[in-house]
């Protein structure tokens, strides 16, 4: 691995995500949240502090050393318990049917192995387990899609995001049906402000 991906791309990665307009969003997942949670990409923990009463432990999948560092840092103030993860979201050590809410915010762009990563995602949900997300991915427009595909790959080299993945096709895709999804654009420039917002079961 190389200096730009064990020290550049981790701070580019924290920085996009401190940004207002997901400053704004952030607290609309985590709440709904309870009992075993997984939450893939856990960065620097800022989705921490907005999980509530219902946790009873949470495992945090984050494969980068600097970002899992800050995120220990914010795990020692919440009042459940956190499990660090060393790994990527594609093999996750955690028992089959043990976990009762994944929690996924603008992750599953930067997922090498994106269908693993959710198939390994229903594995380990219980039956009748929630996957909650607020992803950003393709845009329904044609013109707005066609400018995603164009700068997929620099996008990919330069911040290890993929910016048109159809993120509800990849989820029904891996054996989940949806009990709601909103469809919209947020704030900011069209072919990074599409996203997918909602609450996903295992078939």
């Amino acid at each position: 691995m190389g200096l730009y991906q064990r020290r550049i791309l981790p701070w580019v990665i924290d920085r996009g995500m401190r940004n207002s307009v997901m400053a704004q969003y952030r607290p609309r997942v985590p709440p709904l949240a309870s009992d075993r949670v997984l939450e893939v990409g856990l960065g620097a923990g800022m989705n921490l502090p907005y999980y509530g009463a219902a946790v009873t432990h949470l495992f945090g999948i984050e494969p980068t050393t600097a970002l899992r560092d800050a995120a220990a840092a914010v795990a020692d103030t919440v009042r459940f318990p956190v499990t660090l993860l060393d790994c990527g979201a594609e093999t996750i050590p955690l028992e089959t049917g043990s976990i009762d809410t994944v929690v996924s915010t603008w992750t599953l762009c930067s997922i090498p192995g994106i269908e693993a990563a959710l198939g390994e995602i229903r594995r380990v949900l219980k039956p009748g387990g929630r996957l909650l997300f607020m992803e950003h991915g393709r845009a329904p427009d044609a013109d707005v899609a066609r400018l995603q595909d164009r700068l997929a790959p620099a996008f990919r080299g330069l911040a290890g995001c993929n910016p048109n993945r159809p993120i509800d096709q990849l989820v029904a895709a891996a054996g989940f049906g949806f009990e709601q999804i909103e469809r919209t654009y947020l704030d900011g420039p069209r072919f990074l402000s599409f996203h997918y917002i909602g609450v996903a079961r295992p078939h």
